[in-house]
């Protein structure tokens, strides 16, 4: 069938116009959800996109543009050099080799930014492609438009994006080009005269109707929400009760020797901060693995040491010339009286601020945990600043180091305490650390494949069914080859232990990770609120000539540490590109009295969480009654609107169908959705009469078709095994009519 496209007049343009805004609204969350950069171009690219089709360019040139406006976005974000050099580009053909691979074998955190990039860059492509399809061929654009409003109202859900004008935007958008679409379906149908008065007849109610409605509704006075948190609100049902099961609340504890068992949820702010960046919240390290959990090895020799806000702080995580830094500060904000500081890697200075004179700090050199010395007595104090070198790790100096770089009486001690297992360690856990790393030749190498190892398996992160070993087991083993299921503890746990058995020191290290990202400040840093659910372990491992370097096993976390490679120069981080996303919260063992635990508790029985939500329906009766109107509205718009989307619907339902018995069905279908459209079948009318009938209507032949294989198949039997296969296009066609 020949398609007739819309003329280019101004509501032609308008069209694609709107278009774009509703693919704006896909972009905008990004550059505050996630690091992704240079928004501004990905937004260029769909503009020429649809310019393109709007202006009717032949497919191959526009392709060809297409090509070289990716490939030239690509080499301004990651590459140097002039772009016509294509030098580059033996390096941008290698980049999407390794990637290939990494999504073959489903590595899927070790996908570079430069391939994430040109995905992304397909994916825009699709995506005006389909609108263009959308606008020209099909002229409806509803399902893009429902698709968008789902997408803003997730994300204005489940993260720090605030979609209120998003949705304003998206509405005001959607429903115009809903009104364009019916004015050119319309006009196709010739019960409208397309001329500039029709148009303007058109146009004009069609924008007050929706400049009104929306105004309305942004304007008129709106329910709060039921509940603060669905999220809370529908996991607290599943949440184990803590009645003595070794159920307890996370958060961050000072006793690490018994790990294992489930824990509930706490949302109690523990800090705010303001920093420039993301990164974790140190605490402090723990050296000597038990078999069942950490201890500190307190050493006669290693006293603490106090210095003052003045001072640098007597740390040194990196060596001297082995990583390259970025001076930042970061502002703590206490909301418990912890005496203990929170510190990203690389602190080098605390500023206590006005008022904390005679201040001191005290660094255990064992645990690097700081404690605050307010008049000389232990106890909080806040605000805080912290100024620390932010690192970029090299990775040709990593692949340098290993134990050869280690000689020495000193040295040998530090391997010592730092590749310590305990003695009735399982020998499968040091086999399967062997095994893993066996093809590797250098500690990073080893280190990131065993990092991989937990991401790439089958482990699951979990909060609730989460076992604690037996008398005679070991911690690791058990989650290495029993139950592969934990949160952060088991997982940095398991790490270290496997570390060091193939030689690596490493140490354990227990903190907060960057916690939830609220806003930006007027100065551009960004406010974090972190609470107990924020509380995290993870590993850092040493390497000679660099000195620390953290890494990442659990599941659904990232450190956002950055390597260089110094060949290309180019730098690449761990994480995936989800800024201020914050993975699925950390467990530790909570620092509170045993008897507020149990005040905590939330009802266990069936009686009391009945009576909680009879409460709960009572208390909020007007707002549940609310709710409902309004889906009732929804239900009764979405059925007023049926003809438009139950053809997608059959579509889908039929399509992939085989067997010639749904050629009945179908058929039946179709019958209800052109009487639903107006085109009533009379009494004693034959389906054969009807079906001259239908096809003079819609110009085609294909009810007509359809209808004789249907009685075909009615009073003649399956004589063919592809009676509806043959037919289906014609009834698709049918069916995309009886909606239009």
């Amino acid at each position: 069938m020949k398609i007739v496209k819309p003329k280019k007049d101004a509501a032609y343009f308008l069209l694609f116009v709107f278009s774009f805004l509703l693919l704006w609204e896909w972009l905008r969350p990004l550059k505050e959800l996630t690091d992704t950069g240079h928004i501004s171009i990905f937004l260029s690219f769909v503009f020429v996109s649809l310019m393109m089709t709007y202006f009717n360019m032949p497919a191959i040139p526009g392709a060809l543009i297409k090509i070289i406006i990716i490939l030239y976005s690509v080499h301004t974000m990651f590459f140097d050099g002039s772009f016509f050099s294509f030098k580059w580009v033996s390096g941008l053909f290698t980049e999407v080799i390794s990637n290939a691979n990494f999504i073959v074998n489903a590595n899927w955190t070790e996908i570079s930014n430069e391939f994430r990039t040109l995905l992304f860059f397909i994916l825009l492509w699709l995506l005006t492609y389909l609108i263009s399809y959308w606008l020209i061929n099909r002229k409806q654009i509803f399902v893009f438009f429902f698709m968008t409003l789902v997408y803003i109202t997730v994300l204005d859900t489940f993260t720090p994006y605030n979609a209120d004008a998003a949705i304003v935007r998206t509405v005001f958008a959607g429903f115009f080009m809903l009104g364009l679409l019916s004015y050119y379906r319309m006009g196709l149908k010739e019960l409208v005269k397309k001329n500039l008065y029709s148009a303007k007849k058109w146009m004009i109610p069609l924008a007050a109707m929706v400049v009104l409605s929306v105004g309305i509704g942004y304007a008129a006075p709106k329910a709060g929400p039921i509940w603060p948190d669905p999220v809370p609100f529908i996991t607290s049902y599943n949440q184990d009760s803590g009645d003595g099961s070794g159920v307890q609340k996370v958060g961050y504890g000072t006793d690490d020797s018994a790990l294992g068992g489930p824990f509930i949820g706490d949302d109690t702010v523990v800090f705010s901060a303001e920093a420039d960046g993301r990164h974790y919240w140190r605490i402090e390290t723990k050296d000597v693995y038990t078999g069942k959990g950490w201890i500190t090895k307190k050493s006669d020799t290693s006293m603490p040491v106090e210095f003052r806000p003045e001072q640098p702080v007597p740390m040194q995580p990196f060596e001297p010339g082995g990583v390259k830094t970025e001076e930042r500060t970061s502002t703590v904000t206490p909301k418990i009286g912890y005496p203990h500081l929170v510190y990203p890697l690389g602190v080098k200075q605390v500023d206590a601020g006005a008022g904390y004179s005679s201040l001191q700090f005290m660094l255990d050199l064992e645990t690097e945990k700081i404690t605050s010395l307010p008049d000389g007595q232990s106890g909080s104090f806040g605000p805080y600043s912290l100024t620390f070198d932010y690192p970029v790790y090299s990775v040709d100096k990593l692949k340098e180091a290993g134990k050869e770089d280690m000689a020495g009486e000193q040295n040998a001690a530090f391997l010592e305490k730092y590749t310590q297992v305990p003695e009735g360690l399982p020998e499968r856990v040091v086999n399967l650390a062997e095994e893993i790393t066996k093809d590797k030749q250098t500690w990073l190498e080893k280190a990131q494949a065993i990092e991989a190892y937990f991401h790439s398996n089958n482990f699951v992160y979990d909060q609730t069914n989460v076992a604690v070993p037996a008398d005679d087991q070991d911690y690791v083993d058990q989650f290495l080859f029993e139950t592969q299921r934990g949160y952060c503890d088991n997982f940095s746990t398991s790490m270290v232990v496997m570390m060091r058995s193939v030689g690596i020191p490493t140490r354990w290290v227990k903190g907060y990770t960057e916690g939830d990202y609220l806003d930006t400040t007027d100065d551009g840093r960004r406010h974090y609120e972190v609470t107990n659910n924020n509380a995290h372990s993870w590993v850092e491992g040493y390497f000679p000539g660099v000195g620390w370097v953290p890494f990442e096993p659990t599941q659904g976390f990232s450190n956002n540490v950055q390597f260089e490679n110094n060949t290309n120069n180019t730098p690449s981080t761990t994480v995936d590109n989800q800024e201020d996303v914050t993975a699925p919260e950390a467990s530790k063992k909570p620092d509170i009295p045993k008897e507020q635990v149990q005040a905590d508790k939330p009802a266990t029985s069936v009686s009391e969480r009945l009576k909680n939500a009879g409460a709960f329906l009572t208390d909020h009766s007007g707002k549940i009654l609310q709710t409902v109107l309004v889906l009732a509205i929804f239900v009764a718009i979405m059925y007023r609107l049926r003809g438009n989307w139950l053809p997608a619907f059959y579509i889908l339902l039929y399509k992939g169908k085989k067997q010639n018995k749904y050629l009945e069905k179908a058929y039946i279908v179709l019958l209800k959705q052109l009487r639903t459209y107006g085109l009533k079948r009379e009494d004693g009318q034959t389906l054969r009469d009807y079906a001259s009938y239908v096809d003079s209507f819609f110009a085609t032949s294909d009810m007509r078709r359809l209808t004789a294989k249907y009685e075909e198949y009615l009073y003649r039997g399956e004589r063919e095994e592809d009676m509806w296969q043959d037919v289906k296009k014609h009834w698709e066609n049918m069916i995309r009519k009886s909606g239009a």
